[in-house]
């Protein structure tokens, strides 16, 4: 099966804050890349999980390891996935201050080059 991806992924492993409608839920990331992010469901109400669906809006905030920028971003669930457990969503940013997708860049580059 051939990968969608444009973008390199990398690892990402830290806590950040998923709006569902103005309100904040913790989260935990695995990877990023310049296009998005994985988001695991950590702490949310079982009636905004199951409403979750493929094309739904939410935001992000979080920081990248070694940063004190707080990033904010909007991204859109492409990919809704069950793994035993977990659930677990791919988003797509689809709004994120530049400075915001220079630092995502920055990260993802220094990454593949380690």
């Amino acid at each position: 099966m051939a990968s969608c991806r444009k973008n390199p992924r990398v690892a990402l492993d830290i806590f950040l804050n998923k709006f569902i409608e103005g309100t904040p839920y913790l989260c935990r990331t695995t990877d990023i890349s310049a296009e998005g992010m994985y988001v695991g469901v950590l702490i949310e109400p079982e009636l905004a999980a199951a409403n979750e669906t493929d094309g739904q809006v939410i935001g992000l905030q979080f920081q990248l390891p070694g940063t004190e920028e707080v990033i904010y971003a909007e991204g859109e669930v492409v990919r809704s996935q069950q793994k035993k457990r977990a659930k677990g969503y791919g988003v797509r940013f689809t709004h994120l201050a530049r400075r915001h997708q220079q630092l995502i860049e920055q990260y993802v580059r220094h990454r593949v080059a380690a």
